[in-house]
């Protein structure tokens, strides 16, 4: 009998083991392709142009602005404008699509708030750079204005440098020049050992080199838009002594604060129970386990806790959540600025995750540039 519960217990224990390691497998996988899971219905035509039909979903019923990705980089713009197709289907109007291109039935998107697939189509004038990080040679985006104050744009986990246009245009209205980044291990930056994410703790490396960049160009002070991971890799970065006085302001969408909350956040989103999250929290950050999920060494994810780190946080934060984000926790962010009402200002929106623009691009717009305006000197 006892031999056979001991058995139990190693099935058990090799049970919850297998089920962490998943988790955290899963969570720090390599970027894969985009998955087109959305049907085109139908495409109607009117004296004001083109609708397209889609499925009634949570994602294509919500209120906002977004974009339908198709293969071969073709997209098509949506507008806010939703109308009733039956119990099952929704029409969307078009607002714009790659050249040439017209969606047609049978053919499958994927639905995304990346609203803008190139800075030209954001209506901003860039140039191609690279910026000589650690890791390699790392595309950016550069719009040129005022050589003494940058804005530094770091977009999420799974996202692209596409994702963060929808913020560079108020950093563009402002005067600043900008740098639009990519970093290791994702679509258009450099691969590196297994192509896993480290959740920000090696991609800040190659960030931080943007950074140099700046200042070496003429920069005296440098904002930092961070969305989602992003954020978080903007908060260490203005966590470290050497850019006390140069970072003078932090704009964060959506931000991770705690990544223990937010793995089980999507482990919850996943129909995994909450606490399956703490499952995966060893292989992450214990070395001789986060070799075995395939990462180059521990992650320490206290010091990506904001929540417990509040005291620490010295630079003026803008905060853009949306109360439905089902990834990253609101919660968190009420949190910190309640411990830091002096220094974080929160704005909230009905939205869910890195979507606060899309639902109402013109507040955010004004939100941002008016918390600017009065924080960082001209």
């Amino acid at each position: 009998m006892i031999g056979r519960i001991a058995l139990g217990g190693g099935i058990a224990a090799a049970a919850v083991g297998g089920l962490g390691w998943a988790i955290a497998r899963r969570l720090t996988a390599p970027v894969g392709p985009r998955t087109f899971d959305l049907p085109v219905r139908g495409v109607e035509h009117d004296d004001d142009g083109d609708l397209i039909v889609l499925d009634r979903t949570d994602q294509t019923t919500a209120h906002g602005i977004y974009n339908l990705w198709f293969e071969h980089d073709r997209w098509a713009q949506l507008s806010a404008e939703i109308t009733d197709r039956g119990p099952t289907r929704v029409a969307r109007r078009i607002t714009g699509t790659t050249s040439g291109f017209t969606p047609k039935v049978g053919d499958r998107a994927s639905w995304s708030g990346i609203y803008y697939a190139t800075p030209a189509e954001a209506g901003l004038h860039a140039r191609e750079i690279a910026i000589a990080a650690p890791a390699g040679s790392c595309p950016a985006w550069r719009i040129d204005g005022d050589p003494s104050t940058w804005a530094i744009h770091i977009h999420g986990l799974g996202s692209s440098r596409a994702g963060t246009l929808r913020g560079v245009r108020v950093a563009t209205e402002l005067g600043y020049t900008s740098l639009v980044v990519s970093y290791r291990n994702t679509a258009e930056g450099p691969h590196v050992g297994t192509g896993r994410v480290t959740l920000g703790r090696t991609e800040m490396r190659d960030v931080d080199e943007a950074i140099g960049c700046a200042v070496r160009r003429g920069a005296q002070r440098i904002v930092l838009f961070g969305w989602s991971m992003g954020a978080a890799i903007a908060l260490q970065l203005a966590d470290r002594p050497r850019h006390e006085g140069l970072i003078a302001a932090l704009v964060l969408d959506s931000p991770v604060l705690n990544w223990r909350e937010v793995i089980k956040s999507n482990c919850v989103r996943s129909g995994l129970p909450a606490a399956a999250g703490h499952l995966a929290i060893p292989w992450l950050t214990v070395t001789p386990l986060a070799r075995a999920v395939g990462l180059p060494g521990s992650i320490p994810l206290r010091s990506f806790d904001w929540t417990s780190r509040a005291a620490d946080l010295a630079t003026p934060t803008l905060i853009l959540h949306g109360t439905r984000d089902d990834s990253a926790p609101i919660r968190l962010s009420q949190g910190l600025r309640d411990a830091h009402p002096d220094l974080v200002e929160l704005e909230t929106f009905d939205a869910g995750h890195t979507l606060c623009w899309n639902t109402d691009p013109d507040r955010w717009h004004e939100t941002v540039t008016t918390w600017l305006n009065a924080r960082v000197p001209r």
